[in-house]
Order: C-alpha cells, then structure tokens, then sequence
C-alpha cells in the first residue's frame, strides 16, 4: 500500500501541471468564443462541442472500432518489420550503408500524397489504410532498434563470446535486452502517429472510421463535430501510448528502477 501510495503521488506531481494547463487553456478558449460571440462555424465554444460529442456518442464506438482496428494491425506490422530491418542493419554494415540513407530519404515522401495511390493498388478496404499506419511507424522503430542494437556494451559481448558463446547467444543475452529501451522509445513514437495514419487514409476513401467521420462533419459545416473528432483521436493515440508504456515497464522493468532511484 505504502508502494502505491507514492506511486499516485509520483504520477499526481508529474502530471498535474499539465492537467492544470490544459483546463485552463479550455476555459480560456470557451472565455474567448462567448466575450467575442465567434460564430460556430468558424470556432465552437468547448461546451458547444461537447454537446455535439452527446449529439454523436451513438454514431462514435463504430468509428472508433474501425480506426482503432487498422492502427493497432498497422502498428504491429510496423513493430515486426521495423525490428527485422533493425537487426540485418546492425548485424550487416555494407546493408547499413546501403539502406540507411534510402530511409532517411523515404520520410521526405508526404504520406498524403502516397495515400490516394494505395488506393489505387489495394482498393478501398482496410488494406490501404493498415499500410498507411505501417509506413508512418516503420521508420522510428527501425531507426531506434537499430541504433540500440549497434550501442550495445561491447565489454558484454566479448564476455559472452569469451565465455564460448556465438553470435547468436551475444544478440540474445546482450543485444536485445540493451536494444528494448531504444525499440520501445520507438514504438511510443509510432503509436502516437498510428491513429493519424489511419485517419489520413480513411481521408482518401472508407465507409467508416474517424477519417470518414471528419469528412462528413466538414461537409456538412459542423466544425464542433471536427472537434469532437480531434479529441477523440487525441484520446485514444494518448491511450496508444499509455498503453506502449505500460508495456515498457513490464518488459524494461530495470530501466525505470533505475530512473526512479535517480530522481
């Protein structure tokens, strides 16, 4: 009880500042709309988009369900590929050399203009869509794996190695274990971006989801349903990455004793 007691209280000073801002920019903002009478159309009040949030509850989980769905098969395609890339470029360097610069230059690429082409390719199912959200979070698990890997204590690997183990046994024992820090970093990142994936895909042609919903909300002038779909979206990409966290902790459980014992 006395650990999870400072744990609330841990997770209550790290976090209160920002709740604190954030009601205030609110309120701020539903200050702002009624002194100033700004049309709905052009800026909706807060409370004005809650009630639209009430007006469209009935409507959302459908939405929601579809975007989430082709976020998480996406970002898990991400994971894999980006992890398998990450290994061949530690372990290869001529491929390293190769290949690096060829990713760094495909993310000068904007997605919403390769979007209308995946239609184009894979029509206008969830597959599009799924590659969209793959394509936004390949590079940085790629990137930060690879680069946890290729830092890993060289001390420890040549003890392995001394000790009669191969190459195999130096990833397993040395190299995964120092690279998870760096893969989940990664993965915070493109989970963030996941559910934005998916709606910029959704832009381009669905029946459902969180895209389609904004669409149909622009079209019909109701920007407090716009809102109310950008905090949805706000929602569940912080909940993505909550959700990325939790897994970190429970995987990497050394590296946060490490940085609790620090602070």
């Amino acid at each position: 009880m006395r650990r999870l007691g400072a744990s609330t209280r841990r997770a209550t000073i790290e976090y209160l500042p920002a709740g604190l801002l954030l009601a205030a920019l609110i309120a701020g903002w539903e200050a702002w709309v009624r002194i100033f009478d700004t049309r709905p159309y052009i800026m909706p009040a807060p409370s004005r988009v809650w009630t639209a949030f009430l007006e469209t509850r009935g409507t959302l989980p459908e939405h929601i369900t579809t975007t989430l769905s082709e976020a998480l098969l996406g970002l898990a395609i991400a994971a894999a590929a980006g992890v398998a890339l990450a290994a061949i470029l530690a372990l290869t360097p001529l491929v390293r050399r190769v290949l690096y610069p060829i990713l760094v230059v495909s993310q000068t690429i904007p997605m919403i203009v390769l979007a209308p082409l995946l239609v184009i390719w894979f029509g206008f199912g969830m597959t599009p869509k799924v590659v969209v959200v793959a394509l936004f979070g390949f590079f940085p698990i790629c990137v930060s794996t690879a680069e946890g890997l290729l830092t890993a204590d060289r001390e420890m690997t040549g003890l392995v190695r001394s000790m009669g183990g191969g190459r195999l046994a130096s990833l397993r024992y040395v190299e995964i274990p120092a690279a998870l820090p760096s893969f989940f970093s990664g993965l915070k990142i493109a989970a963030t971006y996941a559910v934005l994936g998916a709606v910029i895909g959704e832009w381009v042609g669905a029946s459902s989801g969180l895209g389609i919903f904004i669409t149909r909300a622009q079209t019909a002038f109701r920007v407090d349903r716009v809102f109310v779909a950008v905090a949805v979206i706000a929602v569940v990409s912080v909940a993505l990455f909550a959700a990325v966290h939790v897994a970190a902790r429970l995987t990497t459980p050394w590296m946060y004793v490490n940085k609790e014992n620090k602070s």
